[in-house]
């Protein structure tokens, strides 16, 4: 089968030539006896829950675990998850109708486009994004129109021309953001219903990154129309650190949910039940507990865009996230993947190179804060003496 490559002319090519090219200069860099500090993966390096775990280990002894998982069988983890959400927004869903089961939000996604969309319909997505946005997109079909970030690092959905607007199935948005950790207010997703309604657009929303912020981040969802055109993505990968274990959930619209379940249906059987059992756990925890680690993440970020200012590179010091986001130095003789490469050969230091992310992130690299704070200043010490180096 031929995939169409149809994206428009600021079209990229798929982040994960590039990821690849920086994991085999990983390889090669270790190979040559360098001590790699690897700030290019977005893998939480903080430890999950002990009573999620404990909840997998007792599952595990349990026979009747181990079989098929159908919808129904889904229904304890998605009336937690619904639960979850109502103390967090405040806002009643119906389990077996606004709610589904993911193997993770990145299949569901996946998974969404293609039972929401028809191929050659559009998809308004940012032209910085994660990678798998791009390659969801690509085999779902669609084509991608792009639009620029701009003030605050938020897309101005109402610059979309209206040719294009009319053409489109839905708007995909991700906030708190990775790879630039923006945040997106209440008010941008207000906006962004008005516009989803005027074109009769889905909005979709992938939502991992909520619990890395220090105040409370808004859910489209559950605000005054949300239900009627949106379905939020949620993970147990960053608020948990269970990325491991594939496990997600898809809240919203119940027409989109049921064409969702509907493709999935001749896929997959849903995640194994102990898994599920962990997740319940997981959303259990109480909200303090994720603050204390949203407090780390806090910590890194200005440790980290401190040392680095210390260095005389000058980095945005966002609100939220795991993540800093940050063009690369003026004067460098170097685009984003040459920088990459080079300091990585030189110092071990990984970062993720800004075009891995789409075309808006071309001169940028991101940094992915998975390393205790004292090893964050050793790398920003070493990517200082790398710069003044290259700069000479």
């Amino acid at each position: 089968m031929v995939v169409p490559s149809m994206f428009r002319s600021r079209r990229t090519p798929s982040g994960g030539g590039v990821f690849l090219e920086m994991d085999a200069a990983k390889a090669e860099a270790r190979a040559r006896g360098l001590e790699v500090i690897d700030l290019s993966i977005g893998a939480s390096d903080l430890p999950p829950p002990s009573e999620a775990l404990q909840a997998l280990k007792q599952a595990i002894d349990d026979p009747a675990t181990y079989g098929y998982c159908l919808k129904s069988g889904t229904l304890p983890f998605l009336e937690s998850a619904t639960e979850w959400y109502f103390r967090r927004y405040g806002v009643w869903l119906e389990p077996r109708q606004e709610a589904l089961c993911l193997i993770g939000s990145q299949e569901g996604l996946a998974h969404l486009l293609m039972a929401v969309a028809d191929p050659g319909d559009v998809l308004l997505m940012c032209d910085v994004a994660y990678p798998s946005y791009f390659g969801a997109a690509r085999v779902a079909g669609l084509e991608a129109y792009l639009m620029p970030l701009g003030e605050g690092l938020l897309p101005n959905l109402w610059a979309v021309p209206e040719a294009v607007a009319r053409r489109a199935k839905a708007v995909l948005l991700n906030y708190p953001n990775n790879p630039t950790a923006a945040l997106a207010s209440e008010e941008f997703f207000v906006e962004a219903l008005k516009f989803c309604q005027h074109y009769d657009l889905l909005l979709i929303h992938d939502n991992p990154y909520l619990d890395q912020a220090l105040n409370p981040t808004p859910s489209p969802l559950a605000l005054p129309g949300g239900r009627e055109r949106v379905v939020e993505l949620f993970s147990f990968s960053k608020s948990y650190h269970l990325a491991g274990f594939r496990l997600g959930f898809a809240l919203g619209n119940a027409r989109a949910i049921e064409s969702l379940e509907a493709l999935k249906a001749p896929i997959d059987f849903n995640p194994y039940l102990g898994i599920q059992c962990m997740g319940m756990a997981a959303l259990a925890i109480p909200p303090e507990r994720l603050q204390a680690d949203a407090r780390i993440w806090a910590g890194r970020r200005s440790a980290m865009a401190a040392a680095l200012a210390e260095q005389g590179w000058e980095v945005p010091l966002p609100e939220a996230g795991m993540y800093l986001w940050a063009r690369l130095p003026p004067g460098l003789a170097l685009d984003d993947l040459q920088f990459a490469k080079a300091l990585l050969a030189q110092t071990g230091v990984a970062l993720s190179p800004g075009r891995a992310f789409g075309p808006g992130g071309v001169g940028y690299v991101r940094f992915a804060l998975v390393q205790p704070e004292a090893v964050l200043r050793q790398a920003a010490l070493k990517i200082g003496a790398f710069i003044r180096s290259a700069e000479g």
